[in-house]
C-alpha cells in the first residue's frame, strides 16, 4: 500500500490549487493509505493543462442528492426534501416527477440517489433510496416505481434496513448494478455518538453481521436476495449483506473496464476512505480507522488488522467524498478510464488514474468552489456536477 501526498501548487485562475472549506490552500494536505512502512510521492497536477472550463447549466435544483440518466437523454436530479426533478436539452423542466414516496427530511436524511434499471427500455424500473419514518425512528429505504411520462406509478418498497434507529445521520446511499444485474445498495451505520443502538454505540452495528447498517447490499432487482450473496448460508448474517464495516458510503460505482467495484466512504475527523470492494470482505470500522473523533478524542488506535481490508486511499484533512464516476467519453480523451471523486469540503472533484491492478498512480484536484455532491457522465461525453448550492454544473473541453 503506498502513502500520497498531494501537492498544493500555485495555480492561476483557470486552475486553483487544493480548494478547501475556508477557500484558502494548505502547503501540504495528506494522503495515504494504512501502511506507512515505504510511502511513494506522487504530485498532483495542473489542471489547466488539462483545458477544461465549467458551464452554469442551472442554479435552480432543489436541495441536490443524486443524478441518473434516461435513454432519452433527460437527467433526474433527486432533491433531499422529497423532490425528483428534470433537466431536458440543457434546461430545468417547471414540472417534477410525481408520485416520489414520502421521505424523512431532516438532517443528512430525505431522498437521496436515483439509479434507473440496466433494461430501463424494456422495464422502466426507476429505483430510489431515501430516508423513512421520524427523527426518533426511521430506516434507509429502497423503492422501485415505473417511470410513465412524468409520473412515478405502482411504487413498491424492495427493501429496507432491518433495524430503527433514532437521529438523523449516516443513511448512505448509493445504488451501483452489477454486470449480472444485481444492485448493490450502500447503508450508512446509523450515526455518531452519542446515538446508541441494542445497548452501544450504533457504530459497532457495522460489525454485526445480522445488522445492515454500516453495509452494503447486494439485491436482485425486485429486492430479493441473489442465492450466490457471501453470507447466504451463514448463521447469524443477514444474507443481503456483501460488504461491512463501512461507516457511511456516499459514492459507489463499478469499473466498466475490470468490473471492480470502488467506494468512497466518510470518515469522523478525517479518514476519509477511497476503498476497492469486494464481496466477503470486512473494511474494519469501527474497530479500525485514520480518522477521529469530531471533538479530537482517539475513536481507536489501530489503523490495520488482519482480515480486514485497508482502503487505497485515506484523506486526512476530510475531503467528504460525496458520488463517483467512472469516465468513458472521448471528449476528455486524457481523463477516459479515470475515476472521479466529488468533495463536499474540500468543493472539488478528484481525478483518480488507477493501474491494471487497481492502485492509485495519480490525483488531481480540479477545483469547483462549491460543495459537490454527485459527479455523472452525460450522453454527450461531458461531465455533470451537482452542488449544494443548488446548482448544476457542466465541465466543458476548451481548445
Amino acid at each position: 500500500m503506498i502513502s500520497i501526498k498531494r501537492i498544493a501548487l500555485g495555480l492561476g485562475s483557470a486552475a486553483i490549487g487544493l480548494s478547501l472549506s475556508a477557500c484558502s490552500l494548505l502547503p501540504e494536505d495528506t494522503i495515504s493509505t494504512a501502511s506507512e512502512a515505504s510511502p511513494t510521492q506522487v504530485a498532483s497536477t495542473n489542471t489547466a493543462a488539462q483545458g477544461y472550463r465549467k458551464v452554469l447549466v442551472t442554479d435552480r435544483l432543489v436541495r441536490p442528492w443524486g443524478m441518473a440518466w434516461l435513454p432519452d437523454g433527460r437527467l433526474l436530479i433527486t432533491g433531499k426534501s422529497g423532490t425528483l426533478e428534470v433537466v431536458r436539452n440543457g434546461k430545468l423542466d417547471p414540472t417534477k416527477i410525481s408520485g416520489v414516496p414520502s421521505v424523512m427530511s431532516e438532517g443528512q436524511g430525505g431522498l437521496m440517489d436515483v439509479s434507473i434499471h440496466p433494461r430501463f427500455a424494456e422495464n422502466r424500473f426507476i429505483y430510489l433510496t431515501y430516508s423513512h419514518g421520524t427523527p426518533e425512528a426511521n430506516r434507509t429505504r429502497v423503492a422501485r416505481a415505473v417511470l410513465d411520462g412524468n409520473t412515478l406509478r405502482d411504487l413498491k418498497v424492495i427493501f429496507e434496513v432491518n433495524q430503527t434507529k433514532s437521529g438523523t445521520q449516516h443513511f448512505g446511499s448509493r445504488i451501483a448494478w452489477l454486470p449480472d444485474n444485481t444492485m448493490l445498495v450502500s447503508i450508512g451505520d446509523g450515526g455518531n455518538p452519542p446515538v446508541s443502538l441494542e445497548g452501544e454505540l450504533i457504530r459497532k452495528q457495522a460489525q454485526n453481521l445480522r445488522s445492515r447498517l454500516g453495509k452494503v447490499v447486494r439485491l436482485n432487482d425486485d429486492g430479493s436476495v441473489p442465492r450466490d450473496n457471501p453470507f447466504v448460508n451463514k448463521p447469524n448474517a443477514d444474507p443481503a449483506v456483501w460488504s461491512y464495516g463501512h461507516r457511511n458510503i456516499q459514492g459507489l460505482a463499478v469499473d466498466p473496464t475490470t468490473k471492480r467495484v470502488w467506494a468512497s466512504e466518510h470518515g469522523s475527523k478525517g479518514g476519509d476512505e477511497l476503498n476497492l470492494v469486494a464481496a466477503g470482505q470486512n473494511y474494519g470500522w469501527p474497530v479500525v480507522t485514520h480518522s477521529k473523533e469530531y471533538w479530537g478524542d482517539e475513536i481507536t488506535r489501530e489503523r490495520s488488522r488482519p482480515g480486514m481490508v485497508d482502503p487505497k486511499v485515506v484523506w486526512t484533512p476530510a475531503t467528504a467524498p460525496g458520488g463517483l464516476l467512472f469516465y468513458t467519453g472521448d471528449r476528455f480523451p486524457a481523463w477516459k478510464g479515470n475515476l472521479f471523486s466529488s468533495g463536499m469540503v474540500s468543493r472539488d472533484i478528484k481525478r483518480i488514474q488507477l493501474d491494471a491492478q487497481g492502485n492509485v498512480l495519480k490525483q488531481e484536484a480540479i477545483p469547483v468552489g462549491q460543495r459537490v455532491r454527485d459527479v455523472s457522465q452525460g450522453p454527450d461525453g461531458l461531465i455533470y456536477l451537482i452542488t449544494d448550492d443548488s446548482v448544476l454544473w457542466r465541465l466543458e473541453p476548451t481548445g
